[in-house]
């Protein structure tokens, strides 16, 4: 097995075609959601955090301009007296839930901090805007629309998003309702072409708990095919060929000693329907034809079956070292 590698793998293999399963998996799970509770609070913590900020502003003014109506010698100061009371109540009362509110950024921003190195997602840029569709029937009824409009830029890991969505929220005596109206994702321009299609579907889809949960476990899997394939390249340099390095998605297995049979192991990552993260492995065989005409036993034919019945069984590290060791002559193997 890798050093290294299993500690930090996704998934066992038992759990190989549903990593959701894994006691990890489900953590990190937990903590995307978890992330993307953090990331709405902190974007209301700042809008309050402004207002307060407003407000302030607003006593400073009324309070230099108290001073610049001070009163000539011998009137009356008993309503600037109570006015200056009514400004310094007012202010310490706001300096109090001020202090309050930075208290709670912060503690939001460490959790968000936290979540971040755990999940790989980290918010870099956000805004908002927010419009008023209440109509006069409806504030005749006590119901209040607003729409809210958002803008965010962050990354997971090596890989950069910028997402623009719109939230309708509609709220009465009872109760609050809010639903994504419309959600737009930019991606930058990766070698990961899988992710083309997950974005249209999640753009379809309005769903962003979908994106931030998926785009985690795509990257894991990403990070733990480039380990592995690094691993065993340092391990077999003259066995194991990766012609786009350790970032690519297939790697080939050919020994000096028999140098026209050759395995290549395609390894992708897809994404379903429900945004579901699963690994594929799939080998392909290159021999010549008179090799193919000896096989009478159909055991090149036959190969990408077995190597898929021995993932289930062995795992992805376990399966490739066999393979691996099955092209590499006695000489070759390094000592264990």
């Amino acid at each position: 097995m890798c050093e290294g590698i299993a500690r930090r793998s996704p998934a066992s293999p038992a759990d190989l075609w549903d990593g959701s399963r894994h006691p990890r998996a489900r953590l990190e799970e937990r903590a995307v959601a978890r992330f993307h509770q953090a990331v709405s609070c902190q974007c209301l913590t700042m809008d309050s955090l402004r207002a307060e900020a407003d407000a302030l502003e607003a006593e400073i003014k009324a309070l230099r301009r108290a001073c610049v109506e001070l009163p000539a010698p011998g009137e009356d100061t008993s309503p600037v007296r109570q006015s200056f009371q009514d400004i310094y109540q007012s202010d310490s009362e706001g300096w109090e839930s001020l202090k309050d509110l930075r208290s709670h950024l912060g503690h939001v921003e460490s959790e968000l901090q936290f979540l971040s190195s755990l999940t790989g997602i980290s918010i870099r840029n956000y805004s908002k805007k927010m419009e008023d569709l209440t109509s006069t029937e409806m504030t005749e009824k006590n119901i209040k629309k607003v729409l809210q409009r958002h803008r965010l830029s962050g990354s997971c890991h090596m890989i950069t998003f910028q997402l623009e969505f719109q939230i309708l929220e509609i709220q009465n005596k009872e109760n609050l309702s809010s639903v994504i109206t419309d959600l737009s994702i930019i991606m930058e321009p990766t070698e990961y072409s899988e992710l083309s299609e997950f974005v249209s579907r999640t753009e379809e889809r309005r769903d962003l708990f979908m994106f931030f949960r998926s785009l985690h476990f795509f990257v894991e899997w990403c990070e733990y095919r480039k380990r592995t394939f690094k691993h065993f390249k340092e391990k077999y340099p003259e066995t194991v060929h990766l012609a786009k390095g350790a970032s690519s998605s297939y790697m080939g297995i050919r020994s000096h000693s028999r140098p026209e049979f050759e395995l290549v192991i395609v390894w992708r990552i897809q994404i379903d329907e429900e945004g579901k993260v699963l690994p594929r492995l799939d080998l392909l065989t290159k021999a010549p034809l008179s090799a193919l005409e000896l096989d009478k036993n159909r055991v090149i034919e036959t190969a990408p079956l077995s190597f898929r019945t021995l993932l289930g069984v062995l795992g992805i590290e376990a399966t490739l070292e066999s393979l691996i060791k099955s092209l590499c002559t006695e000489e070759q193997v390094p000592t264990q």
